[in-house]
Formats: C-alpha cells, sequence, structure tokens
C-alpha cells in the first residue's frame, strides 16, 4: 500500500516500511510497490500437512542480497529494490554509504550496484526502468535549504534529467513504459498542495486531471500508455473507477500489457486490505497470508508479487505463496518481477533493509 508521509518525513523513511534509519522513494503506505515476469517451471505448489508451509512455498526460490553503495557494512546502511527489467537490471535506493542518513538511487547489474546520482541534493531514489535501460524516480533538487523539494527525473545513457513539475514546488516520477512515457505525481501550486498525475513524453509533463493523492502513490503505467494510479484506470483520455472489495478505496499499483491492473482494495468496515487483480471490470480478492496484503507488480504472463502480513509473495495459478527472505525473523517485500520471473523487493535484517533478488533454484 501506498504510504500517505508527509514530504518533510522523506528524509527518514524506507520506500515501504518506514524505520528509523531507512529512507523513502516511491511506493509506500500502511503496508506498501511494481513490474512483470515468469519461467517455465511449474509453480509452487501446496505443501503436505505435516510440512511446515512456510518453509515448503520457500523452497522454489533463492534469495541473494544485492548488497548497498559503499561496500559492505554491518549496520547503519539499506538498500531497497524496486523495479527490474527483462534484462535483469535492477533498481531503487540505497544509503550513500555506509553510516549516511543520505541515500541515493542506484543501477545494479551484474553485480554492481551503481549510483546514478542526484540533480543536486542529497537523497532521491530511482522508482522505475524500462527495457531499454532508462531509469526514472524523484531527487531533492538542493543539498539543504527551506524550498528544498524533490523533482522527477529521467536517467538515461549517464545523463539525468529534471523533469520538472506541473507548477508547484514538487513531484515525483514512478514508472516508465517502453515508449518512454513517465508517469508520475506533481505539486500544482505553491505551499503543499495536493499534487495530481502527470504524463510526460518527449519533453512534456501533461496534467491527467487525477487528483485527491499524495506525492508517494505509487502509478503505473503499461506499453499502451494506459495509466493506474489511486482507483482509477486512465485510457486515452478516458478514466475508468476500479470499483473496490467493498470497502472506502483502492489503490492501485501496476498494470501489464494486457491490462490486468493490480493493487490493494479496502474490505466492508474499512479496517482491512486485500490485494487485488482486476481485468475487464471485474475485481478479484487474491486474499492474504496473514493480516493485510496488498499486490504490487503482476507480469505479462499473470505472476503477481507484493507484500502479505509483512511477509513478501508471489502469486500464481490461484496460490500465494510466501518467498523466503534473508533473515527469516524480519519483514519482507516483493516490489517488481520481470518476464524472466526474477522477483525484487527487500529483506529487512540486523543490518537493516537489503535490496533482494528472489529467483528460480
Amino acid at each position: 500500500m501506498q504510504r500517505s508521509t508527509p514530504l518533510e518525513e522523506i528524509t527518514v523513511s524506507n520506500k515501504w516500511n518506514w524505520g528509523s534509519v531507512r529512507l523513502i522513494t516511491l511506493l509506500c503506505a500502511p503496508m506498501a510497490l511494481g513490474v512483470t515476469a515468469c519461467t517455465s517451471e511449474e509453480g509452487p505448489t501446496e505443501p503436505p500437512a505435516s510440512t511446515r508451509p512456510e518453509l515448503a512455498a520457500a523452497k522454489p526460490y533463492t534469495a541473494v542480497d544485492l548488497g548497498v553503495l559503499g561496500g559492505p557494512s554491518q549496520f547503519a546502511s539499506f538498500s531497497i529494490a524496486v523495479d527490474i527489467n527483462s534484462a535483469g537490471q535492477v533498481v531503487g535506493q540505497s544509503s550513500e554509504r555506509p553510516g549516511a542518513i543520505s541515500s541515493r538511487p542506484f543501477l545494479w547489474e551484474k553485480g554492481v550496484m551503481t549510483d546514478l546520482g542526484t540533480l543536486g541534493g542529497n537523497i532521491g531514489g530511482a522508482t522505475g526502468i524500462n527495457p531499454a535501460g532508462e531509469v526514472v524516480g524523484w531527487s531533492f533538487i538542493l543539498p539543504s535549504s527551506p524550498a528544498n523539494a524533490p523533482h522527477a527525473f529521467l536517467w538515461k545513457n549517464g545523463v539525468m534529467t529534471d523533469l520538472g513539475t506541473l507548477g508547484g514546488p514538487a513531484s515525483m516520477a514512478k514508472d516508465i513504459n517502453p515508449a518512454g512515457q513517465v508517469v508520475g505525481l506533481s505539486q500544482i501550486g505553491g505551499g503543499i498542495s495536493a499534487p495530481d498525475v502527470f504524463l510526460w513524453e518527449k519533453g512534456v509533463m501533461t496534467d491527467l486531471g487525477i487528483g485527491g493523492l499524495f506525492l508517494e502513490t505509487l502509478a503505473g503505467i503499461n506499453p499502451a500508455g494506459r495509466v493506474v494510479v489511486g482507483g482509477v484506470l486512465w485510457d486515452n483520455g478516458v478514466a475508468t473507477d476500479l470499483g473496490t472489495l467493498g470497502g472506502c478505496c483502492t489503490f492501485a499499483n501496476a498494470i501489464n500489457p494486457a491490462g490486468q491492473v493490480v493493487g490493494y482494495s479496502y474490505l466492508p468496515g474499512n479496517e482491512v486490505h486485500h490485494a487485488f487483480v482486476w481485468q475487464k471490470g471485474v475485481m478479484t480478492d487474491l486474499g492474504t497470508l496473514s493480516g493485510n496484503s496488498e499486490a504490487r507488480d503482476i507480469n505479462s504472463r499473470g505472476q503477481i508479487v507484493g507484500q502479505s502480513g509483512f511477509r513478501a509473495f508471489v502469486w500464481e495459478k490461484g496460490v500465494m505463496t510466501e518467498l523466503v527472505s534473508l533473515d527469516r525473523r524480519f519483514d519482507s517485500a516483493a516490489n517488481a518481477i520481470n518476464a524472466a520471473g526474477q522477483i525484487v523487493g527487500y529483506s529487512n535484517t540486523e543490518a537493516q533493509d537489503r535490496a533482494t533478488l528472489w529467483t528460480r533454484k
């Protein structure tokens, strides 16, 4: 789920779960954000009754720590993986160096984590990457100032470009499709105003007229340029209400090439929310491992990843399966899945959050 954390708190939080030494990036909520995936292997099956469900479910996947910027560190450093493309390139947010409270957007590829820099500030994060390796995210524009605010960026061929705003002080990019279209949110007036959703294409940022959200709200865009954000599907100027699972609100996080939408929606009573998949006007409850659940991404074959009861999961063929984390004592979340079935997110350890890559064994 997305978190509605005030802008001034962005300096010490993490994208999904806010903590004392964690920083945010783009996806957040009372729980918490997405991309695509698959393999030729069969999905996990229900374990025998005598087997511990969580361990049996985790067997098909291996969790790998992607590290942090600045090299190995035991404490006071963190990293969170947010998206992964078809080439296995991973983007997210990491502490700049061990012990630093500043964070940087990163690109991880073939075992190497690279600092993408910022637009001038000390804090930033990457939120999406397309098949061409173009990266979007957000970065503060000044090291420190009362007027400091994050701006959406596009990183391409080593160059980071400020995408600007819709007239307000702040903006954040959330996703990018193969055509280079970028979706995000931007404030439209002075002060801390509620942002509108924007679509950026070929140097032009367009207000889609969808408001009432937060800068931290997630949004997704598919290859056809269809956008999902909040409880709305936007398609070529037409906004469609996705409905709910019986409660007050729905928050969509991602949309795949087939137009299947995932996110979370509240149940009657508005105290519990479940992950859902929406297709052709029908919203289906995906259930939960325990407690609340949220879907953060879906790939072209309908595999879904997210978080339930503070545990990362993959949903496939009607079955929600827990993904083993780096340290089973703490929480984890799966944020994205690519066409190869690779899943990225984070696992919390004693050394803080760590960007995590899950792959089939």
